[in-house]
């Protein structure tokens, strides 16, 4: 049994979406940013530095794995599934889960920050950022035109993409004129397993959620 800690962001749903793709038995722990969940002493013994998501799993001894790209690497290996065993395909793949990683993710992030939510309208940092991740959509499109995933064949590397990219309007990229990732965020977007993972955490409070607007109803 796997024990996730995260929340509803798209490092989040990378998780989420893999444990749903290898049909892993996993227990939601869901943390409240407002409440500062993820600094508390219990979570910091998981994850020492403090984020989401984080995993521990139950029949190893209680391991603690966090960084999500870490965490896809963990189950992946412990399936078998995911991620290939030869070195060129296996190298493949962490390639581009580290273009991820170290690209779209702090990029994106970025242009989240300043064109969402930093209190000044910095407009050099957001086009800096905004076009930063608009050229890494452009990379990963060139990579699609010629492959039906990343690496391949579907593995963590798309998982741990996608969460990121499908949220190109919240940052206010566009993916216009980029019709090989398109085709490939539509793909994404019809895997059963991926449109389970996105629903967690939210799905832990659709029973409140329905709860109330019945209330509601029947004021």
């Amino acid at each position: 049994m796997i024990d996730l800690y995260t929340a509803a962001t798209p490092n989040g749903h990378k998780v989420s979406i893999v444990l749903e793709e290898l049909g892993m038995p996993y227990t939601v722990h869901a943390l409240s940013f407002d409440k500062k969940e993820q600094k508390a002493p219990a979570f910091l013994k998981i994850n020492p530095n403090g984020r989401i998501p984080a995993i521990v799993d139950r029949a190893n001894g209680d391991f603690a794995v966090f960084e999500s790209g870490a965490i896809l690497l963990y189950l992946a290996e412990l399936s078998g599934q995911l991620l290939p065993t030869d070195p060129q395909g296996r190298s493949r793949v962490i390639q581009w889960l580290m273009f991820q990683m170290g690209g779209i993710g702090p990029m994106q992030g970025q242009a989240n920050v300043f064109f969402r939510y930093f209190p000044e309208k910095l407009q050099g940092a957001i086009d800096r950022y905004q076009h930063e991740t608009r050229r890494l959509y452009e990379v990963l499109d060139s990579r699609l035109q010629t492959v039906e995933y990343l690496a391949d064949t579907y593995s963590i590397a798309d998982i741990a993409t996608y969460p990121w990219v499908r949220g190109h309007e919240w940052s206010g990229v566009s993916v216009d004129g980029l019709p090989a990732l398109q085709r490939w965020m539509a793909a994404m977007a019809e895997r059963p397993a991926v449109q389970r993972g996105l629903l967690v955490p939210q799905r832990i409070d659709d029973a409140n959620v329905i709860k109330g607007a019945q209330a509601m109803l029947i004021r």
